[in-house]
């Protein structure tokens, strides 16, 4: 079996051990170990009398709830089959210009819908870490052009500033942001471009309802951005793209403030507890993060600790290999609950003095 370009794929992990799924312990995709949430199980198990019919295709209770929580009208707002659906239309807008940067290392769903439309890339590096964020039209030429970022970042947890990516709103003919991780970035601290959707019908911002809340089996996320942007996604997309039962689980995730603030509480101590034991582990390198998962560099390559990790300990970490310019030497690690990082960090101790 080929080894998976994403985080999560515990049936790959799996089969090379030989294992059931339930007994491996997932580090690879960046996921609340803290959910779901019981309101949200609640919500589902209301709604599965809602299967005997079509979803609302216009998703009109959602939209409602998240432009109440946003403070934007509802049509600003499309609901997806996750936020990798709602790339993909941002993908064939962006293919329609005359080229898209992206960039380097970073999440290669980006590539799979920019190729699909036959857009034109080219690759933009970037200093890291960096504590000041990043002047990203230093290393962009044109103004014919898109670009598509995240911030959070992904793989390496950096947080840019919105001062370092306001401007590109005045450069490039379409922005497109993916926010997935800002949800885990503590109020005060958040950067998004939320405040500017409506000023620049050139910013589309995509976020997810998935990690934060712990649904990724549920496939939830939501795009902001101008009407026609999202009216034209509307007629490209399948009728019914998100199912009933997300929908209630969404609403109620939303609404679960108690959630929100025992997640943050959780995550500021125990990455902290992650990021202090993997200093102490000599060979080992991690790089400061602002979300739920840490980047760390390694002295034994990357895919071969992944290997030692499942068959020693049944552990799966996220090698980084398939993210250009990291080459074999970079793992990623989700931050978990303080047994399960106990667990990890006793395994990686083990492997590295022995």
């Amino acid at each position: 079996m080929k080894q998976p370009v994403h985080g999560g794929n515990l049936v790959w992990a799996a089969a090379q051990i030989g294992c059931p799924v339930s007994s491996i312990l997932d580090f690879s995709a960046s996921i609340n170990p803290l959910g779901p949430p019981p309101s949200v199980l609640t919500s589902i198990k209301t709604a599965l009398d809602s299967l005997r019919h079509y979803p609302d295709p216009q998703y009109t209770k959602l939209r409602k709830t998240l432009s109440e929580w946003h403070k934007l009208p509802s049509e600003w707002i499309l609901p997806g089959n996750g936020a990798a659906e709602l790339l993909t239309w941002a993908s064939r807008d962006l293919a329609a210009e005359k080229h898209t940067y992206v960039m380097i290392p970073g999440f290669r769903d980006y590539w799979r819908g920019l190729e699909g439309f036959g857009a034109k890339i080219i690759p933009l590096s970037f200093p890291w870490p960096t504590s000041d964020g990043l002047n990203l039209l230093d290393h962009c030429q044109g103004t014919e052009a898109g670009i598509i970022i995240n911030n959070p970042h992904n793989p390496t947890g950096q947080l840019f500033p919105r001062e370092a990516l306001l401007p590109l709103l005045e450069r490039f003919k379409l922005v497109v942001v993916d926010e997935a991780f800002m949800d885990f970035v503590p109020p005060s601290g958040q950067q998004s471009l939320l405040p500017w959707i409506e000023a620049y019908p050139n910013l589309i911002i995509v976020r997810s309802l998935t990690k934060f809340y712990s649904l990724p089996g549920l496939r939830l996320g939501y795009a902001i951005a101008h009407p026609h942007h999202l009216q034209r996604w509307q007629r490209w997309r399948d009728p019914w793209p998100v199912n009933s039962l997300a929908v209630n689980a969404g609403i109620a995730a939303i609404k679960d403030e108690a959630f929100v603030q025992q997640t943050r509480q959780w995550l500021s101590s125990a990455y902290q507890q992650l990021l202090t034991g993997l200093l102490h582990i000599k060979g080992l390198e991690p790089v400061p993060s602002s979300v739920n998962f840490i980047l760390v560099k390694t002295e034994i390559p990357s895919f071969q600790l992944q290997q030692e990790l499942l068959q020693q300990y049944r552990i799966l970490i996220r090698d980084c290999s398939t993210f250009e310019t990291l080459g074999d030497r970079y793992f990623r690690i989700a931050v978990r609950t303080f047994e399960e990082n106990h667990k990890l960090l006793e395994a990686l101790s083990n492997i590295f003095t022995s």
